[in-house]
């Protein structure tokens, strides 16, 4: 009684019954009456005496008695038979749902359950579609980040294996050198822990921010002067330019500035040396906009976007010596701007024509400022 079909078969089969039941009681009341009346106004209430009008009366009521008892027992076989006709169109779609979410729960997500004719079932299929598509994707990129954190530390971890090796073995002295490149990938190894917390932590939406009224273009400013002598050290030259009009936004400072700090040290990297990097703060709108723009390597298009995702190197990028990064940056940075409900964004006129990077937060003001 607890399977979906059988209470669908009944119920059809249950109102057909109700309906006849009530069909045949009033129809059993009202026929003999509306007999009579009609007998009457024919004018034929009195043929053949009370006895044979009673006698034809009740052959009428028979009559129709019998006709109700077989129109509500075709009733009920026809209501049974489209009952189940009706239950299998709708069971047989959710046993495909069914069997599709079995299968993702076993890990397998490319089953596609085929889309009925029913607005309601097509939409239940549709969103059963959309589910599946959305765990392989999330699969692929999880199996992907794996594969891609094992790929960035098996160099650090190589590299430190090899100088200890050589340091047991003898064959290299433990000089302050060798300690120091060791030092260096151990520094490696700990910027990309940090970076892989922070981004699943952006991912999940729970970076913990601290907001507070702060001024953006302050922050700007500072973390720019931070960066400054490794612009200089790098041959490049730094423009920093904040406005004169405080832009007011409800934000994390010390994020902020990560973010800041990730955009021109990226800029910094791909800049090769007599370059130019400008830094900028602006009002625009209901927004509050810093810029980093440089004269380096630039983008393609196809790269607008990827080099927000987890661990993509740019194709022929300029080899950078010391560089450390661990190439998941940008993706911290855009989820720190998305969690302030702002945004982070890239654009390039091409290839060697360098690139500016843009991130967007919206303005809230700081006390005593008026908008």
């Amino acid at each position: 009684m607890n399977r979906l079909d059988v209470r669908l078969v009944l119920s059809h089969l249950l109102v057909a019954v109700l309906g006849a039941a009530a069909t045949f009681v009033i129809v059993r009341q009202l026929a003999p009456a509306l007999f009579d009346e009609s007998m009457r106004m024919s004018g034929m209430g009195g043929m053949g005496g009370g006895q044979g009008a009673g006698t034809l009366r009740q052959q009428f009521a028979d009559a129709v008695q019998g006709a109700l008892l077989v129109g509500a027992l075709v009733g009920a076989v026809a209501a049974a038979v489209f009952g189940t006709f009706a239950a299998y169109r709708l069971v047989r779609p959710l046993a495909a749902v069914r069997a599709a979410t079995r299968e993702m729960a076993q890990g397998r997500y490319a089953v596609p359950v085929p889309v009925p004719h029913e607005t309601e079932l097509a939409e239940l299929a549709t969103d059963v579609n959309t589910l599946g598509r959305g765990l392989a994707e999330t699969e692929a990129r999880r199996v992907r980040l794996l594969g891609e954190v094992a790929h960035e530390m098996r160099t650090p971890l190589t590299v430190i294996d090899g100088y200890v090796e050589a340091m047991i073995d003898g064959v290299m002295p433990p000089g302050a050198a060798e300690l120091s490149r060791v030092s260096d990938e151990v520094r490696r190894l700990r910027r990309l822990s940090d970076d892989l917390s922070a981004l699943s932590r952006a991912e999940e939406g729970r970076l913990g921010l601290e907001l507070r009224q702060v001024d953006l273009g302050s922050i700007t400013r500072a973390a720019a002067e931070r960066l400054r002598p490794q612009a200089e050290d790098s041959g490049l030259r730094l423009v920093v330019d904040t406005g004169t009009s405080p832009a007011g936004v409800a934000a994390d400072a010390d994020r902020i500035s990560q973010v800041v700090t990730n955009m021109l040290g990226n800029a910094i990297r791909a800049t090769p040396p007599g370059g130019e990097l400008q830094v900028r703060c602006r009002a625009e709108h209901a927004d509050a906009i810093v810029e980093v723009t440089d004269t380096g390597e630039g983008l393609d298009v196809a790269d607008l976007e990827r080099v927000f995702e987890r661990f993509y190197r740019v194709p022929r990028r300029r080899a950078v010596e010391g560089d450390t990064g661990s190439g998941i940056g940008l993706t911290v940075a855009r989820g720190i701007m998305r969690a302030h409900g702002g945004d982070l964004t890239a654009q390039s006129p091409g290839r060697g024509l360098g690139a500016t990077f843009t991130a967007r937060l919206p303005l809230s003001g700081l006390p005593g400022q008026s908008r």
